[in-house]
């Protein structure tokens, strides 16, 4: 779709250009490309020069949207701060502008910066919220997934949607977002994985949370505030430990992760020992999560499921056949 027939598109591209050329001379030219880097139903992201411009979600709450902002913009050591304080409205959506920050290299799993995402997480875990925020939005998402999936009567494989619905059917009420988390006050980012760090040369490089050390990650940032509030910090630990169980994710690169968070005094997980009792429901949940949008979009492309997509169905299958917890000894 062109930019002339997507207008939220269009528009979103000049309010990105007048924002990231504010102090530029009007009569100068502006010798810079536009990059769309998401235009999806849920959010359409615009990059022009250093300013990045996203269009939340229809369904954004006003409310919850300004405390999230107000607390990127107070806890810069953690999370890439706001240009603006306040989102600004376009075609009925809310929009914020960000600084742009160098994303992770796919296409480089060696370097792939997974102490500085857990030092980063334990930071966020362990700084208390600056302001009133909602309930991190983790369970809430998944629940959409599986409810999607459940909805669906064009999924090719109907064994694999039972496997996964019957895995999520076993979850506890709160993982299915059916009653409250039963932790409401840890700061949780709600939606981890490696493509929301980004590295920014402007980042500040004191810790938020007094006392915490700079561990040489100062530029690496947490980007995304959408999924932000308080709710089970082990739920921010769950996709990585569900790929390392269902053996998407080296040992050797988990074991980074999980040295990190817990150098860094992360407090989803005990300090040593075993710590699968804390990861055991968010890690099944976000692999029903994960697999059920992966039959989703299996059947829409009219294609059976890749390699990676049957082990996350596969994994489902094993959690609701074995009484064990969602170990590593399921990818095996």
């Amino acid at each position: 779709m062109t930019a002339a027939a997507h207008p939220l598109l269009a528009e979103l591209t000049g309010r990105a250009r007048t924002r990231a050329h504010a102090r530029t001379p009007a009569a100068r030219p502006c010798p810079c490309g536009t990059d769309t880097l998401a235009d999806r139903p849920d959010a359409t992201v615009v990059r022009h020069a250093g300013t990045v411009a996203k269009a939340h979600a229809p369904d954004t709450d006003p409310a919850g949207l300004a405390a999230r902002l107000i607390t990127a913009h107070r806890l810069p050591s953690v999370l890439l701060p706001p240009l603006a304080p306040e989102a600004a409205d376009l075609h009925g959506r809310l929009v914020t502008f960000w600084p742009y920050g160098v994303p992770v290299d796919p296409d480089d799993p060696d370097a792939a910066p997974w102490e500085a995402a857990g030092t980063l997480l334990a930071r966020l875990h362990r700084t208390p919220p600056p302001v009133p925020l909602p309930p991190m939005r983790g369970p809430a998402k998944a629940a959409r997934a599986v409810a999607r999936l459940r909805a669906s009567g064009q999924v090719r494989d109907r064994p694999a949607a039972d496997a996964v619905l019957r895995a999520w059917s076993a979850l506890p009420h709160w993982a299915r977002a059916e009653t409250p988390q039963p932790d409401t006050t840890t700061l949780c980012h709600g939606d981890l994985h490696l493509g929301q760090l980004v590295r920014t040369p402007e980042a500040k490089d004191t810790p938020d949370a007094p006392g915490t050390p700079d561990t040489g990650d100062a530029a690496w940032r947490l980007i995304d505030v959408d999924d932000l509030g308080v709710g089970v910090p082990a739920w921010d630990l769950a996709r990585p430990a569900a790929w390392y169980a269902c053996g998407l994710l080296p040992p050797q690169e988990w074991t980074r992760f999980l040295a990190a968070y817990r150098a860094a005094g992360g407090p989803a997980v005990p300090a040593d020992g075993d710590p699968w009792p804390a990861l055991d429901v968010p890690a099944r949940a976000l692999t029903a999560q994960t697999a059920a949008r992966a039959l989703i979009k299996a059947a829409e492309q009219d294609r059976s499921l890749d390699e990676v997509e049957r082990s996350l169905v596969d994994a489902c299958a094993r959690m609701t056949s074995v009484p064990a917890q969602l170990t590593s000894t399921l990818a095996k």
